[in-house]
């Protein structure tokens, strides 16, 4: 058994397909096992999972903290979504570059961004259900977002009409805000 890395992104976001066993009853695979993770290079300790559900044209993101920084390992165990990574670190030669793709429960990849990389997702079907295991623990007082739609970053989201947003979401800071932030010297490359 093991994980096949598909691609990577910006020299640290990996797009991961895990080894699936089909027969006549359904499917197996892990999910996770922290020693084929660590011989990718990947965490092989996780502190938190996360797990949500939302319905067509929902944005979630762009989110990440910086205490703990935190890596993430999403996955889409109902339905689809666009998973999406931004590279927010300063100094970094992909600073502001994203990389999008869809997951669906059906193809069971797994999309892997680590600390300085702004996460986030588009719900493509009616209903998707969004797992991500943290390597940080949440901290609302060290957690922020950049805009969905900032020009600057320009991710070309698979959306039919308006997306649905939280109002958080809705009033996120562009990129370039963040990078004047004091906080934001913690995503150094």
């Amino acid at each position: 058994m093991g994980i096949i890395i598909e691609s990577v992104h910006m020299g640290a976001v990996k797009l991961i397909r895990p080894q699936v066993f089909p027969d006549n009853r359904g499917f197996f695979f892990e999910a996770f096992k922290s020693e084929e993770y660590a011989r990718h290079g990947l965490p092989a300790s996780f502190v938190q999972e996360n797990h949500s559900a939302s319905t067509a044209g929902v944005v979630r993101g762009l989110h990440f903290q910086w205490d703990p920084m935190m890596s993430k390992l999403m996955r889409v165990t109902n339905g689809s979504a666009f998973l999406v990574a931004v590279d927010i670190r300063k100094g970094s030669p992909t600073l502001g570059e994203w990389f999008g793709t869809e997951v669906s429960a059906e193809n069971k990849l797994q999309l892997y961004a680590p600390p300085g990389f702004a996460r986030g997702f588009c719900v493509l079907s009616d209903y998707a259900e969004i797992q991500y295991m943290c390597t940080g623990t949440y901290n609302n007082k060290c957690e922020s977002g950049i805009l969905w739609n900032d020009p600057d970053i320009g991710i070309d989201w698979p959306l039919k009409g308006e997306p649905n947003l939280s109002e958080k979401d809705e009033n996120a800071q562009t990129l370039s805000e963040w990078l004047k932030r004091p906080e934001s010297d913690n995503f150094i490359y």
